[in-house]
């Protein structure tokens, strides 16, 4: 993607932690989507979210406000409890994937740096194609995406990745579009990036 920065490397390196190493007084706070589930920690953490920055690398899901790779948020010492977390669902639960073939499932909740963060809906969309895309990359069945509670349209994005998931589990096609759930409105910080243009995503976009 011309113009982005690498995630790897660059003059600001000391302002972001390490890809090999867990930092939970940086991570954001599981919340209710993880709640009940075996939360990744430590190395298992830390493996997993590697994996997901080169895939995230490869389908471009990048921060726009930032210019980088969303996999980065975690590591970055300025917006601390911002970021993904992830948890391997427990098949008992009583919201747990009931899918023929679908094993081993991992939630991912993702926590943006406010509230209003007017990226949200397309990240977290993004994610799930690139997790479930290339899902021959790691060893889940299926990577269940959700956008924390915190944000303000929380409830309707959600919505949203329920519909797609479900779309995958029937087709195995990681790309649909939602279109039973209802829309995601804009506030006027999104209209305003939805009017500049090419530099803020186009049609040729992967997510």
């Amino acid at each position: 993607m011309p113009g982005i920065p690498s995630p790897f490397g660059g003059e600001d390196d000391g302002l972001f932690n390490e890809y090999d190493r867990f930092f939970p007084d940086s991570e954001p706070m599981p919340g209710q989507f993880l709640e009940g589930h075996d939360l990744l920690a430590g190395r298992d953490h830390a493996a997993f979210h590697r994996l997901t920055r080169e895939l995230f690398e490869e389908r471009k899901v990048y921060d726009m406000t930032f210019n980088y790779n969303l996999a980065r948020l975690n590591l970055d010492t300025r917006h601390k409890n911002a970021g993904y977390r992830y948890a391997r669902e427990r098949p008992d639960a009583d919201d747990a994937i009931d899918a023929e073939g679908v094993n081993r499932v991992l939630r991912a909740e993702f926590t943006p740096t406010t509230p209003f963060c007017p990226q949200t809906h397309t990240l977290t969309i993004g994610s799930f194609r690139a997790w479930n895309g290339l899902a021959e990359r790691h060893e889940y069945d299926l990577v269940r995406v959700r956008a924390a509670r915190m944000h303000h349209q929380s409830d309707a994005i959600n919505e949203q990745l329920a519909e797609i998931e479900e779309t995958y589990l029937e087709s195995g096609e990681a790309s649909a579009e939602p279109e039973d759930s209802p829309e995601v409105g804009s506030n006027p910080m999104e209209r305003a990036m939805q009017n500049e243009g090419p530099s803020r995503g186009s049609q040729d976009a992967p997510f």
